[in-house]
Order: structure tokens, then C-alpha cells, then sequence
């Protein structure tokens, strides 16, 4: 389901502004927020990532705007919605994955008591796939917690930085690419 041909995606388009060097120099930033908060633009998106998470009995969107997604698309599904943290947010006990950044490393955190995710298929929902860094260190946190992740899927593709080749063989759907 990754096309640029589509009425979200056109809609998406429509909507997304590009910021140029933010957070820095040389960087073209996609900005979801005006998609986000427009209620059509936001009905289209959890309509098109709930078709795709429609076999997860749990959404996780991974910290931060994977959080708005991702609790929209539980909500459509009426499942839960995990919240994969960044590091420290989380009180202990936390399981934790580590990934590389361009400039450093990052950790990812999901809890380690109250929930039981063992048996559990969970579909990995962000706003923006990039590097693949963090969707990645997400499916290896949820598969040793004992969970299945069948899927991931993001609202924008960045395309020229090669997260999809990073993250395979997880099936990765986009709604759009840039």
C-alpha cells in the first residue's frame, strides 16, 4: 500500500509543509503537523494506517508523533495502543533497545511489568520513516519482549535515506513518499 497516487497521499501532499535546515543545516524537515491537526487530513491518515494495522491486537507508535497516530488507529480498531518510549520516561522495570543516530546512539523503552505482550501481534505505527533507526530498534524491543510484529507502517516515506532497505525483511508500508 505505498502509492503517491492516492487521495491521502494527495492529501497528505496538500497538507505537509517542508522546512529547510531544521533541526539543522542541510536538512529538509516534513512537517506532519498541519496533516495532524486538519480533521480531514487526520481522518484519511488513521483511516489508511487502520487498513493496514487492521490484524494487530495491539497499535505501537514509537515517542513522540508515532503517538498520535498510532492511539487514532487503536481507537478505529478498538485495540490498545503501546507507547514505545525514548529513554527515561519510563519508571523501571523497562526493556530497552539501543540504535545508532547519525551523531550518536539513541534507546527506546517499553515497559517490562503490566503489560504482557508475549503472543501479541503489534503493528509499529510512526509519522516518518527515515534511517529506519528507531522503527527498527522498536521491532527488536517488542520481538524479545515475545511480541509478533508483522508490519510497520508510517505516514511519509523518506525515500533517498533508505529505511526500508534498513529494516527488511519487515514488511514496511508508507502512505506517501517523498
Amino acid at each position: 500500500m505505498t502509492s503517491d497516487a492516492t487521495p491521502v497521499a494527495e492529501l497528505i501532499a496538500a497538507l505537509a509543509r517542508d522546512v529547510a535546515d531544521f533541526p539543522k543545516p542541510g536538512v529538509q524537515f516534513k512537517d506532519l503537523t498541519p496533516v495532524f491537526a486538519d480533521r480531514h487530513g487526520m481522518a484519511a491518515v488513521t483511516d489508511a494506517l487502520a487498513v493496514i494495522a487492521s490484524g494487530a491486537d495491539l497499535v505501537a507508535g514509537i515517542d513522540s508523533r508515532g503517538f498520535l497516530v498510532a492511539a487514532a488507529v487503536a481507537t478505529r480498531l478498538g485495540t490498545g495502543v503501546l507507547a514505545i518510549r525514548k529513554s527515561g520516561k519510563l519508571p523501571p522495570p523497562v526493556h530497552a533497545e539501543r540504535y545508532d543516530l547519525e551523531y550518536g546512539s539513541a534507546t527506546l523503552e517499553i515497559p517490562a511489568d503490566g503489560i504482557e505482550l508475549s503472543g501479541r501481534t503489534i503493528v509499529i505505527i510512526d509519522d516518518v520513516l527515515a534511517t529506519g533507526g528507531s522503527i527498527g530498534a522498536a521491532a527488536r524491543l517488542l520481538e524479545r519482549a515475545g511480541a509478533d510484529v508483522p508490519a510497520a507502517a508510517v505516514v511519509v516515506e523518506l525515500t533517498a535515506l533508505g529505511g526500508r532497505d534498513a529494516l527488511a525483511p519487515l514488511p514496511v508500508h508508507s502512505l506517501t513518499r517523498a
